[in-house]
């Protein structure tokens, strides 16, 4: 019936939420195989995915411990269970375990809730649930608890007393009242193996025994043949069952925490001085949120940041594909404005916005704004995070290096220089089958093209995948690019403005062969990866216009890209993280996306489409970004 009704639940959650396949993760620390299977096999018939980590018999608690942190971080986990020696259940193993993923309902946060009477927010653990599934009509009963101590008898003992039994408690068999006891109470729960020198026959005639240890089942037989009125029930699989319905009500919560969350916003407090002090002075004056706290304030979840530091954090894309059914807020954009004498600029306004419109009106609001480059943070510009009292803090930390962006673009966009330079050097000096072998080089004795390569045949029009079954000719269009040095438009790049490397020669070293040419530096912020980091909707998206990236043309005119080079996934491997905007916050503590700084001069002059569209996402059907 249990596994029945539980198995209609999960498949009622899986036709709302059809790609869902809740995993239950079990740590198990003993040989015992016959476990593993129940849990399996009733796992499978409720349709639940498990999967047991098995750790070596002797594990120590800070080994336990370890795993079961891996596990509380992996976000494909929805549950957590432990099947270990009763010696290594301690507080420092059950507590290590996140709440939300307790199956078993055995740590302190789980516990408190069972004991204050918060039925809906806490799990009762499935072995409680087991002996109070097999126990009836126990108003005025006494319930006596042997060898059941720690957090299983405390909550043994918590249902049992609501159900108007009064409870007995023995950790250990060796008390010197526990014979006198077993003579008079109406159920024993075992909790501990019994030893053989306490006799059955202390035990009452007609007396309710339940078993809830693993290895009192095998003394079973001698119990009915000694005492033929002590009714004996063993807890086992209707635990094991007990734990599956936990695991769905964990997976519908697990669910409900999935959706879109409302925010509890803690507003920073402003103390404005006349006269106003300087933007560096206010700024350092404030005491910002830990970046965790506002994340958790704006409904971010712990899996989709990456911290840096304690003002800092980098938000995963995956939280698009979880909000994806939530409406968008409304988007304001603060287009290009002549600032006033006292530098009121688009910065200052966007953050001046935000800041009333959630610390002061209470109406959810995001700021998306560019990430400074450092050129024109250390000319006679200065740095970008507003001005006064409206600025993103703490204003060095925004100013300058941030979470390396601006650093993976100039790393990304120098590559392909290189590559370049060092393409049109080997196809001076080297023969087609030199090229072609350095290109497709024989790798355990096996020759493959990769798959950057079989796209590079395809837009050739040659449809062959065999590196061996290629003619001379298509040997020839395949390894050489020929481009055209004078049309090289790709230049380095560095993040400082630095005059003296606008135009520069190139290739004076002798190993460079004579091939010189000059070229030039832009500041990193003007890279077309900038301009691209800046519309890319996804990681695929933004590798696939890496690639179409053109940086010269060959000798009969044609385009040359970076995917010609073969360097897409390089630059793109580059990028992972620059992909994912950056959080910080405002005076007032309100929330701020700084993501790209692609120039207006140049380019298109706007923060990145990933930051308004996960803004829109956060800040509700209300709210503004």
């Amino acid at each position: 019936k249990i596994t029945e009704n539980a198995k209609k639940s999960l498949a009622s959650l899986k036709r709302e939420n059809p790609r869902l396949e809740p995993t239950l993760a079990i740590i198990q620390a003993h040989n015992d195989n016959l476990i593993q299977e129940i849990n399996k096999n009733f796992a499978k018939e409720v349709g639940l995915r498990v999967v047991h980590i098995c750790l070596p018999e002797g594990s120590s608690k800070d080994e336990i411990v370890s795993e079961i942190s891996r596990l509380n971080e992996d976000p494909n986990v929805q549950g957590l269970a432990l099947d270990l020696p009763e010696s290594l259940y301690s507080s420092k193993v059950l507590n290590a375990v996140k709440p939300e993923k307790d199956v078993d309902g055995l740590s302190d946060a789980n516990l408190g809730r069972l004991v204050h009477g918060d039925a809906c927010d806490c799990l009762v653990p499935p072995t409680v649930c087991a002996v109070m599934e097999l126990l009836e009509d126990l108003g005025g009963k006494t319930v006596l608890l042997v060898g059941a101590s720690g957090a299983m008898g405390a909550a043994l003992q918590c249902m049992l007393q609501r159900e108007g039994a009064a409870t007995l408690s023995f950790p250990a068999w060796k008390a010197p009242q526990l014979q006198t006891e077993l003579h008079h109470v109406d159920v024993v729960v075992v909790g501990s193996t019994k030893p053989n020198d306490v006799p059955v026959s202390w035990i009452k005639p007609g007396t309710t025994i339940i078993s809830c240890s693993r290895d009192f089942l095998s003394e079973k037989h001698k119990c009915g043949q000694q005492n033929n009125h002590a009714a004996e029930n063993a807890v086992g699989s209707l635990a094991v069952a007990m734990r599956m319905q936990n695991m769905v009500k964990t997976t519908e919560r697990w669910i409900q925490s999935q959706q879109y969350r409302k925010w509890d916003l803690h507003c920073l407090k402003l103390q404005p001085l006349s006269p106003v002090p300087s933007d560096i002075e206010i700024s350092r004056a404030q005491s910002p949120k830990a970046v965790d706290v506002l994340a958790k304030e704006i409904g971010l979840l712990t899996d989709e940041i990456e911290i840096y530091g304690q003002t800092k954090a980098k938000v995963r894309l995956s939280l698009l594909e979880r909000l994806k059914n939530q409406p968008d807020g409304k988007y304001v954009l603060v287009a290009g404005i002549t600032p006033t004498p006292l530098g009121e600029g688009k910065s200052t306004v966007t953050i001046g916005l935000v800041q009333a419109l959630t610390a002061h009106l209470n109406i959810n609001s995001f700021a998306c704004l560019r990430q400074p480059s450092q050129g024109p943070t250390f000319g006679v510009k200065g740095g970008a995070a507003g001005g006064g009292y409206a600025q993103v803090i703490p204003m060095e930390e925004f100013n300058l290096h941030l979470t390396g962006d601006i650093h993976a673009i100039t790393a990304a966009n120098n590559l392909l220089a290189a590559a370049i330079d060092a393409r049109i050097l080997h196809e001076n000096t080297q023969s087609d089958k030199a090229l072609y072998n350095r290109l497709v080089p024989v790798v355990n004795g096996v020759r493959g093209f990769s798959a950057i390569q079989l796209a590079r045949l395809r837009r050739l029009g040659i449809n062959k995948t065999d590196p061996g079954t290629l003619t001379e000719e298509e040997i020839n269009r395949f390894a050489r690019l020929d481009i055209d040095p004078s049309t090289i438009t790709w230049q380095r790049v560095v993040d400082t403005n630095d005059r003296f490397l606008r135009k520069i020669t190139v290739g004076q070293a002798n190993t460079e062969k004579g091939f010189v040419r000059q070229a030039q530096f832009d500041i990193a912020v003007a890279s077309e990866i900038m301009a691209i980091l800046a519309l890319a909707t996804s990681l695929q998206d933004m590798k696939e216009r890496l690639g179409k990236m053109v940086v010269a043309n060959d000798k009969k005119g044609e385009p040359v890209t970076a995917e010609d080079l073969g360097v897409t996934g390089a630059l793109a491997v580059l990028m992972k993280d620059a992909i994912k905007p950056t959080l910080m916050q405002t005076l007032e503590g309100t929330p701020v996306f700084v993501h790209a700084g692609p120039f207006a001069n140049i380019a298109h002059g706007n923060s990145s489409v990933l930051a308004d569209k996960i803004a829109l996402k956060l800040v509700g059907e209300k709210g503004f970004v």
